[in-house]
């Protein structure tokens, strides 16, 4: 059990490491200053934005509901639970 917990770990971390540069990368709701000059929204602009976006968001969601599921394993294995 000893390996299966020091794997999992290191699951976790590097899914907690790729979860904390996906949010950082996810840009905010707000356009800031750029909605004074209307840089940013042509047609093309919004369409490519928003499946990055998308993609950002879906992959966010994954990896959030992974990183609590492997904790919880986690948990459950070094607590002597499973």
């Amino acid at each position: 059990m000893e390996m299966v917990a020091i794997v999992l770990a290191s699951v976790d971390i590097l899914i907690s490491a790729t979860l904390v540069f996906l949010v950082v990368f996810q840009e905010g709701n707000d356009k800031g200053l750029g909605v004074i000059g209307g840089g940013a929204d042509t047609f093309f602009g919004k369409e490519k934005g928003r499946s990055r976006e998308n993609v950002l968001k879906r992959l966010t969601t994954i990896l959030a509901i992974s990183f609590a599921v492997v904790t919880i394993v986690l948990f459950r294995i070094i607590a002597g639970g499973v």
